[in-house]
């Protein structure tokens, strides 16, 4: 590879002579690991012209970065970063550094977002574990990867140009909001027209416009404890007063909410990370309760395509007679994480306003992924995979259960309420935290369940264990190391809570 000859800039302040100068430029870019063995070297005519400097000096400084071994020269190849340069360390990229900063960041900064990994337990490199149990990610075995790469070069093509390559201002992919309208919202029994309805960035894009329009530093938000992380994270950046709810066998209890309500966040359909659902009863006392306390409810349905083993519950949203439920759907975890593809509906000023928020920080969701995902779904091929998926989903399911039963471990949450995980609690006195060190080692991947708290105190007994990124076949030998690695840290001198 060739590195361009732009990437060179001459640092006004260094001192030494033009040609002391440029060695040090190229010098430093290679200890920093900017600049990689094997690389290509501009030629010196070309360097010169760009520099503004004698094509003799590039020689001269060429000549000394090989007799330093930090180029190498390959006749009429030109030359070239030396293979035998020493890999950049920390400190060596530290020092290649040009600047610090030197700005009280602690205070400048006006707004901070809480602290905390909301992905911690999901390693970038979940792949490489032969027993990858976490939540959310995509087996490429069930994805239809050849018809979505068909989507996307029809919508590459000149037709869909202008959809792709022009600035829609506010607006989403008509089509892609027919589909919605049409077949994802009447599947919960919602029936609502287009400018009810807003393409989001995923779900998380959803809530945090929903949060932002919604509340302030004078208004109280409901939320599940245990809950979804990245809701927290949300609420907590509006300033406005948590008020956490348990969450029991059959979800969020209506005879548990707080007063003071303004907004109340939830999962009915398949809460977070418990996978319980809340009976249609409960449903309407929630709906009754926020009519008559005068509350506004966030329904977060990001799970119910892929429901297994019976038809899923009406969404809130389907019950809602007087505009005080926004529902909230996503795309990414039945198709792939990376998709970011989601939508809100709601009353139509409320959406309008929503839809103002969104452009003043994104315009709008991509172009190109709009119409793709409006081929891919609205041609069929969506629910082709989803129920494979959902096959799939469910063959997994009963083979983990059958693993965890036979094992001896402990379910705390919903058993037959579908969904792609399951949630569990570690014998007492063992700390989850601990057990999913443990099993790293052992190519396990589980995720401890501290992140869905929100008191300081949270409990370390609780994690998730998911079926979606893992083969059928190789559940059982995961849980059966789970299993020994609880009874390993159950012994005497090992890691408690």
């Amino acid at each position: 590879m060739s590195i361009a000859v732009e990437s060179f800039l001459l640092d006004p302040r260094a001192e030494g002579t033009l040609q002391h100068r440029i060695r040090q430029m190229v010098a430093q870019g290679i200890i920093s690991g900017r600049l990689r063995p094997g690389e290509r070297m501009p030629s010196s005519r070309k360097l010169a012209l760009h520099l503004g400097v004698s094509r003799i000096t590039i020689t001269l400084a060429y000549a000394e970065l090989v007799a330093d071994d930090f180029l190498t020269a390959k006749g009429r190849s030109g030359y070239f970063i030396s293979a035998t340069v020493p890999r950049p360390t920390r400190v060596m990229r530290l020092q290649g550094a040009q600047h610090s900063s030197q700005v009280d960041w602690a205070r400048m900064l006006g707004h901070r977002p809480p602290s905390g990994d909301l992905n911690r337990g999901k390693p970038r490199n979940w792949r490489d574990y032969r027993f990858p149990f976490i939540y959310g990610q995509t087996d490429p075995t069930l994805f239809d990867h050849a018809n979505w790469r068909l989507c996307m070069m029809e919508s590459l093509g000149m037709k869909d140009f202008a959809r792709m390559s022009d600035d829609q201002f506010e607006q989403d992919d008509p089509v892609l909001l027919e589909y919605i309208a049409r077949h994802s919202l009447p599947r919960r029994g919602i029936l609502a027209r287009p400018d009810e309805i807003l393409v989001t960035l995923g779900a998380q894009n959803a809530l945090w416009l929903a949060a932002q329009l919604l509340l302030n530093q004078r208004r109280c938000a409901g939320i599940e404890e245990p809950g979804y992380p990245g809701l927290r994270a949300i609420l907590m950046q509006t300033r406005c007063h948590l008020l956490p709810i348990p969450v029991g066998p059959s979800g969020l209890r209506p005879a548990d909410l707080p007063h003071g309500l303004d907004v109340l966040f939830c999962t009915p359909s398949h809460h977070c990370p418990t996978g319980a659902t809340m009976p249609i009863a409960d449903r309407q006392a929630l709906i009754s309760a926020a009519e008559a306390d005068d509350f506004l409810i966030v329904e977060d349905d990001y799970e119910f395509e892929i429901a297994q083993g019976r038809a899923p519950l009406p969404a809130l949203k389907s019950l809602d007679s007087s505009g005080r439920v926004i529902h909230i759907g996503s795309f990414s975890k039945s198709m792939f994480p990376g998709l970011r593809l989601g939508f809100m509906v709601g009353p139509e000023r409320f959406i309008a306003e929503a839809r103002a928020l969104r452009a003043t920080v994104l315009r709008h969701p991509p172009g190109l992924l709009q119409r793709a995902a409006a081929r891919f779904l609205s041609l069929g091929h969506y629910d082709a995979m989803l129920q494979r998926l959902t096959r799939s989903f469910a063959a997994r399911r009963e083979v983990m259960l059958a693993a965890i039963r036979a094992e001896g471990l402990s379910i705390a949450g919903a058993q037959d309420d579908g969904g792609s995980s399951f949630w569990m609690r570690t014998p007492d006195g063992i700390s989850a935290s601990s057990l999913t060190e443990v099993l790293k080692a052992e190519s396990v991947l589980i995720e401890t369940g501290l992140p869905f708290f929100g008191q300081i105190d949270a409990p370390d007994c609780f994690y998730r264990i998911a079926y979606s990124s893992i083969p059928a076949e190789r559940i059982p030998e995961g849980i059966a190391k789970i299993s020994r690695a609880l009874k390993d840290l159950g012994r005497p001198g090992k890691l408690a809570i």
